[in-house]
């Protein structure tokens, strides 16, 4: 099975443990880092999520994934909230989070550019809008962006 087959598969066994819980899947990853293979689960809720909510998921996960059996090799789970930089992976997430600092990486370029940071303007028709330092205002296709993050905002006294 490949990686993309294994993150669907553990996303589907996952779906109804997270629906029990009140929970919402950020993102799902299998990959293979320093050490080995990492299935890394990112879970929020509106709120946040604790800690032992965390844990909980990974020992309740964990044993479902050991029961299905879908990934070949040893494997390290990891179960977290998103963070302060959680990514931003759909429309839905570029919709709510309008108005806070975003940093945008891009697969080609857009009006020149691979990286974009600076303030999240909205997102609509398969587009969003970035105000970057300055006055210039880009807007990135949705299908174009690799990798967006929160950027983790300081308040300065």
């Amino acid at each position: 099975m490949n990686t993309r087959a294994i993150v669907q598969k553990a996303e589907e066994i996952l779906a109804p443990l997270l629906a029990d819980e009140g929970l919402s899947l950020v993102d799902i990853e299998y990959k293979f880092e320093r050490g080995g293979w990492v299935l890394r689960v990112l879970l929020d809720r509106k709120g946040g999520i604790t800690l032992d909510e965390c844990a909980r998921v990974n020992r309740e996960f964990g044993q479902l994934l050991d029961v299905g059996n879908i990934i070949p090799a040893a494997y390290r789970l990891e179960v977290s909230s998103p963070g302060l930089d959680r990514p931003l992976k759909n429309e839905a997430d570029f919709i709510l989070y309008t108005g806070r600092q975003v940093h945008i990486k891009t697969t080609d370029p857009v009006s020149g550019r691979r990286n974009f940071r600076g303030s999240l303007l909205g997102c609509a028709e398969g587009k969003i809008m970035v105000k970057v330092e300055g006055s210039d205002v880009f807007s990135i296709p949705l299908a174009a962006i690799r990798k967006a993050n929160l950027e983790v905002e300081v308040n300065r006294l």
